[in-house]
């Protein structure tokens, strides 16, 4: 695959994608989002891919939030189109039904704190620095930073967050609950490779029944969400995958995953 603003490296079972705009700090513009969702698709299709890195170019961001270029040009109509699109590519990764990494250094604002919140893990250096500061240019989170930041860190911290336009530090947003774990900043893209292999290592129908569990789940009473859990348990029960697995450990010995 070959894109203008994002590179795409594959490493099965670990796909790497890198939002590439270091002129202007990895700024997610319209063509870029268009990138990315060909990608996911494209990582969705592929079963030699289990898990995927999400990073950005050059040392200094993630993704340093939208093109303000394009925001400033937006009207109530545009304004609408613009946000549901960049909703609908950031909802891809949370229905991919295979775990997305966020590998987050340097700024991660807006878009890109949206962008790092849609993906399953956030793992992000020491020199991270997060935010969502929409409300300094007069809008508010519009790729679902507004919805998905509560659901992570609760409602008063999401507010204090939303309202102040506050740029947290990666210690911060741990704390909070925003990240997953802080790594120096040589290590971040190691942990992540360690961490992804450790994933792609279970077997792929039931790493991708549980994330369409949890993410199900959570629009759901418990009630609804046990039902549906029993639901994904007893399709996994018919693979050859739950088959090979417990007839491997009842042998000690590893198994071996063909995704059937």
């Amino acid at each position: 695959m070959k894109f203008e603003n994002i590179l795409f490296e594959k490493r099965a079972p670990i796909a790497v994608i890198t939002i590439h705009r270091p002129k202007v700090l990895n700024a997610l513009n319209a063509a870029t989002m268009e990138e990315l969702s060909t990608a996911l698709e494209n990582v969705a299709a592929d079963p030699e891919v289990r898990v995927i890195l999400l990073t950005g170019a050059g040392e200094k961001a993630f993704v340093a939030g939208a093109d303000i270029s394009e925001l400033a040009g937006l009207d109530a109509e545009t304004g609408r189109a613009y946000a549901r699109r960049g909703q609908e590519v950031l909802r891809c990764i949370e229905t991919l039904g295979k775990p997305v990494i966020a590998c987050i250094h340097g700024f991660a604002l807006g878009g890109g704190c949206e962008l790092a919140m849609a993906c399953t893990l956030r793992l992000a250096s020491e020199a991270a620095k997060l935010g969502q500061p929409e409300v300094k240019l007069g809008v508010i989170a519009g790729f679902g930073g507004t919805q998905r930041l509560p659901r992570l860190v609760g409602p008063s911290a999401a507010l204090k967050l939303l309202l102040s336009g506050a740029i947290i530090s990666a210690a911060e947003a741990l704390r909070i609950g925003l990240v997953d774990e802080v790594l120096p900043s040589d290590h971040l893209m190691v942990r992540a490779e360690e961490l992804a292999k450790e994933i792609a290592g279970n077997a792929p129908i039931a790493i991708e029944r549980t994330l369409l569990a949890v993410d199900s789940g959570l629009d759901h009473s418990l009630e609804d969400g046990l039902a549906e859990e029993a639901r994904h348990f007893a399709q996994c029960c018919a693979t050859q995958d739950k088959a090979e697995g417990t007839a491997a450990f009842l042998a000690k010995r590893a198994a071996t995953w063909t995704g059937k």
